[in-house]
């Protein structure tokens, strides 16, 4: 308990770091850009339109408003990318402040994922502009969306402490994870639904792939207008908590042999 409170204290202690940070990221992001933060609306909106020209015909057959279909999948799966990529090299890309500077190494993490999930929500607003042109229902479901948001926020800030501190010591992480992400673009139902798999398929992927958890979940409230069956809900609860816990433990446990490796 006096564990958990001082863990609690740092954290508000450093709110304003993490704070600035996040601001940090975001503002690189967009740096030099014309269009600048608007990139959050029109990139989405980019990358629906190709993907729905190239796929549409091949996946999106007998599929009800494929924009929305694919969009709504598309942008939990890009949020996952994004965020636990960004947080892999949250430790060794600030090096040199870790170097100067003693604060809590977690923190970089944190505030990567953050500016993510930041992106992310920023983003809906393409969603609700897909939504508004195909003529989509707005179903009330939709006040339910930050339940999945905080879902997979804390799985991504589990991976990504995971993966920063594997990192810091091997290197190849980076190519081995890239390769990883792109395997489960195609293993999770974004481009397509799941019934359209094998059966033996479809029990891998639930069983599997944390990643159906969460955008069925936004699909099912997004697209389809239903509640969350109990099995993904609760199921996508308990992987994000079991998640954050391996992932707060290995970074804990490696954190203080940081400064040997970065």
């Amino acid at each position: 308990m006096k564990l958990l409170n001082y863990r609690i204290k740092t954290f508000f202690k450093y709110k304003d770091l993490i704070i600035e940070l996040v601001s940090r990221d975001l503002k690189l992001k967009y740096r030099r850009s014309f269009l600048g933060y608007a990139w959050t609306i029109l990139q989405p909106l980019l990358l629906m339109m190709v993907w729905v020209i190239v796929f549409s015909n091949l996946l999106g057959k007998n599929i009800e408003n494929y924009p929305v279909f694919l969009l709504s999948g598309r942008m939990m799966y890009d949020f996952f990318s994004q965020s636990t990529t960004g947080a892999m090299k949250s430790v060794t890309g600030n090096s040199a402040l870790i170097r100067k500077v003693n604060v809590p190494k977690y923190i970089f993490t944190l505030a990567r994922v953050t500016s993510c999930m930041v992106d992310m929500v920023l983003s809906f607003g393409a969603l609700f502009i897909v939504m508004v042109v195909t003529g989509a229902k707005f179903y009330w479901t939709l006040i339910l969306i930050p339940l999945v948001v905080v879902q997979i926020y804390i799985f991504c800030c589990g991976l990504g402490f995971f993966l920063a501190q594997f990192n810091v010591f091997f290197r190849d992480t980076e190519h081995i994870y890239g390769a990883i992400l792109r395997a489960l673009l195609y293993m999770t139902p974004i481009l397509y639904e799941i019934t359209r798999l094998p059966e033996n398929l479809q029990i891998f992927i639930k069983v599997f792939n944390p990643l159906y958890y969460y955008v069925g979940q936004f699909r099912d409230i997004v697209y389809y207008g239903n509640i969350p069956g109990p099995r993904i809900f609760w199921g996508g609860w308990i992987i994000a908590f079991l998640m954050l816990a391996i992932g707060v433990w290995a970074f804990q446990r490696s954190k203080n042999r940081f400064i040997l490796y970065i």
